[in-house]
């Protein structure tokens, strides 16, 4: 088994593409070694000292380290972690557990609104920030305030909030015009 890695725009933050699935549909965000009982696979890379988060997509694992840790010094053994799991054969996420879809059910008044902008994020947004081992998903519209929630290399990424501002506001803004703003949200 080959595994690539790729940089990510936050520097904290390397992709691992395996080159096979890692999750048939949606993600699963581990933001801390407490958060990953539900996926044998992110608990295995969070076995190695200075991981501080684990975010899987469909052909990704994205892993973040702590603060003062250098990628040489653990970059080789999160690498034997993800080729030993899938060797394993165990599964990427235990028992029934699901990954989220990244969507989040809105109803009423704003549900045409509300459509439209899941719509350009799964065709247009999402599309681009998981080839930079992320994620974002919708949490809600209100008064004209799109709120979105970044994961995986996006959460705590330098440029993130130029890609919200410039990038999703501004493309938001021009399809749908009842969009005034974009907001991250803490999870």
């Amino acid at each position: 088994m080959f595994i690539q890695t790729e940089s990510t725009p936050n520097p904290a933050t390397l992709k691992f593409l395996p080159g096979q699935s890692v999750l048939e549909a949606g993600t699963a965000d581990f933001p801390s070694a407490d958060t990953a009982g539900a996926s044998p696979l992110a608990t295995r890379i969070f076995a190695v000292e200075g991981v501080a988060g684990v975010f899987l997509g469909n052909d990704f694992v994205t892993v973040t380290k702590a603060d003062g840790v250098e990628w040489d010094h653990i970059k080789p053994a999160i690498l034997g972690a993800v080729m030993e799991h899938f060797q394993s054969g165990q599964p990427v996420m235990a028992g029934d557990a699901t990954p989220a879809s990244g969507h989040a059910e809105h109803t009423g008044e704003n549900g045409e609104i509300v459509g439209q902008i899941k719509e350009l994020l799964d065709t247009r947004v999402r599309p681009a920030v998981a080839q930079d081992g992320g994620d974002i998903t919708f949490h809600g519209f209100e008064r004209g305030i799109v709120y979105l929630h970044m994961q995986g290399a996006c959460a705590g990424c330098p440029s993130s909030t130029l890609t919200l501002k410039m990038g999703i506001e501004n493309l938001l803004r021009h399809y749908i015009p009842e969009v005034v703003e974009v907001r991250p949200v803490a999870a």
